[in-house]
């Protein structure tokens, strides 16, 4: 086979996902970027409310080579694929060292009214997060460990931040996740579904070695993680039915973000899961 054409740089279909960059055509144009043959590969075999996630791909000719498993996979989904210049895809992209697959997809958040009606056990609740990365890396976290969902409250970042898709290196596509939703109803719909509201903070009261030995994570529980920088407000805390802290056992001064939902997440996933636990007929 011949060298590909390659789509014209200055083409509507280029500018069109050059400008998934900004959040407000996200907005507008309900969908996003994701970049990387993790996330296509995912993106592909992904449905949201019928339809197929992905909508295009555009790829330099030479990740389309590297990477033929997954373009076969793009083009039997009807999936139409635009071969691009190495500089092309660097517009599109935003690392440093492109990977020359880059996915435009259609947004796929769930109504937070959907996830409570699903009667979730276990739900990472981000709020206050700003930072993309963040986000991105306690959404693969969570769907490591076998949550059910994840909400970005409304004064969370942006889901489809490139920087959030890119961390959470294909999990957005394994779970519902919610956006937009104010702290508060977020707590009073999660508790009204029997959930407990646990709120992780390095000030906490409660310790969760302790909470762990008295068995009160073995229930349907939801995560409350604040910004990394100065946690969670006070009137946050007040919403929650316990203030936990991760105990520090050496010398560090805390633990990141990201670690400590790790740590929190994988508690309750390890204490739900024991004899008796309340998510034995849970997904797997």
């Amino acid at each position: 086979m011949g060298t590909p054409e390659l789509i014209s740089p200055r083409s509507a279909r280029v500018a069109a996902a050059r400008r998934l960059a900004r959040r407000n055509f996200r907005g507008k144009e309900r969908r996003f970027i994701a970049e990387g043959p993790q996330a296509v590969r995912e993106a592909v075999a992904h449905r949201f409310a019928g339809e197929r996630t992905l909508v295009e791909l555009f790829a330099t000719p030479e990740a389309a080579e590297r990477h033929a498993d997954i373009v076969g996979a793009v083009r039997a989904a009807g999936v139409p694929v635009h071969y691009a210049a190495d500089a092309t895809i660097a517009e599109l992209s935003q690392t440093v060292t492109p990977q020359g697959l880059v996915g435009v997809c259609r947004f796929l958040d769930s109504p937070f009214e959907e996830i409570l009606a699903a009667r979730p056990k276990l739900v990472a609740v981000l709020a206050n997060v700003r930072d993309p990365g963040n986000a991105g890396t306690v959404l693969r976290c969570a769907d490591a460990a076998g949550a059910d969902a994840v909400v970005l409250t409304d004064a969370s970042v942006d889901l489809y931040n490139p920087k959030s898709v890119r961390a959470s290196v294909g999990s957005l596509f394994h779970l519902p996740v919610a956006v937009g939703v104010p702290v508060e109803q977020v707590v009073a719909g999660l508790r009204g579904a029997g959930v407990r509201i646990v709120a992780a903070d390095g000030a906490g009261a409660a310790d969760l070695d302790a909470e762990l030995d008295a068995g009160t994570m073995s229930g349907p529980t939801a995560w409350v993680f604040g910004n990394e920088a100065w946690g969670l407000p006070e009137e946050t805390r007040a919403l929650a039915d316990a203030v936990v802290r991760v105990p520090i056992h050496g010398k560090a001064e805390s633990l990141n973000l990201a670690t400590a939902a790790a740590v929190c997440l994988y508690a309750s996933a390890r204490a739900q899961r024991t004899a008796g636990g309340c998510r034995s007929g849970s997904r797997g």
